[in-house]
């Protein structure tokens, strides 16, 4: 059985590494992690947003949000 678009983001997110956008595109092709996130959330897990700063592909300053879950102790 194939996973969906949140199991594969929860358990990353399990397994103690965050994800941005991006990479949620690049490895999994979800285009609106947001939702995905928004979700988890509704549901009970922790969920932390770090504000990342860097730049775009032509060197202008640029700003991303990275997620966490924060602690083992989440409901389902």
């Amino acid at each position: 059985m194939d996973k969906t678009q949140t199991q594969l983001v929860l358990e990353r997110l399990q397994r103690g590494r965050g994800i941005t956008s991006l990479e949620a595109f690049r490895e999994f092709g979800i285009t609106r992690l947001s939702v995905i996130i928004f979700n988890l959330r509704k549901r009970g897990y922790n969920i932390e947003t770090v504000k990342c700063e860097g730049t775009d592909r032509f060197g202008n300053p640029m700003r991303y949000a990275r997620y966490y879950l924060r602690d083992d102790a989440n409901s389902q």
